[in-house]
């Protein structure tokens, strides 16, 4: 199949509910893995570097949590920044993700 030729079928607009939570669902179980194997780590890692990691794997899992959420009550998908849809291939990439490219981009500027 050459670059050239195109998709069969177009691509949803939007996750459907059951494939957010699977994405949700494998992206809180790889957060976990990577928790238990920092923990695992012992004294041979920087103690520093452990504690910044295991903060940052621990937001993530916060912000997987409250994707959840957002799921449930129907704004899932949705930018927190401007409300417009945030594109399926985002979503993929970043399930948890709480902004579209332009405002995630204006929040950490």
């Amino acid at each position: 199949m050459s670059l050239d030729t195109p998709r069969t079928a177009p691509r949803p607009e939007r996750l459907t509910a059951h494939e957010a939570r699977q994405r949700l669902e494998h992206e809180r179980a790889s957060r976990l893995t990577q928790l238990r194997a920092v923990g695992e780590a012992g004294e041979s890692t920087d103690e520093h570097m452990r504690s910044a990691q295991t903060d940052t794997i621990r937001r993530v899992l916060k912000e997987i949590e409250a994707a959840f959420a957002r799921v449930e009550d129907g704004s899932y998908g949705s930018c927190l920044g401007c409300s417009t849809t945030i594109p399926v291939e985002r979503l993929e990439i970043l399930p948890y993700t709480r902004f579209c490219v332009p405002c995630q981009h204006t929040t950490t500027a």
